[in-house]
């Protein structure tokens, strides 16, 4: 069975909203590693940026499983 478009747009932004919390964390525990000093509200802006890019890739790649 396959699912509906607002099912895979349902499962992408659950799945996406865990990983933009685990980029969050991610960053603010890798990047002083690096060296890289940023703020909190430039790491939320980052994960952000990244988490949109996520959402629709994990939206299109559903759909294109679906409709195969």
């Amino acid at each position: 069975m396959s699912q509906t478009k607002v099912q895979s747009v349902v499962e992408s932004v659950t799945g996406v909203t865990i990983g933009y919390m685990v980029a969050i964390f991610s960053q603010i525990a890798v990047f002083p590693i690096f060296g890289i000093q940023v703020s909190i509200t430039d790491n939320f802006a980052i994960a952000a940026y990244f988490t949109v890019i996520s959402l629709i890739r994990s939206y299109v790649v559903r759909r294109w499983f679906n409709g195969r």
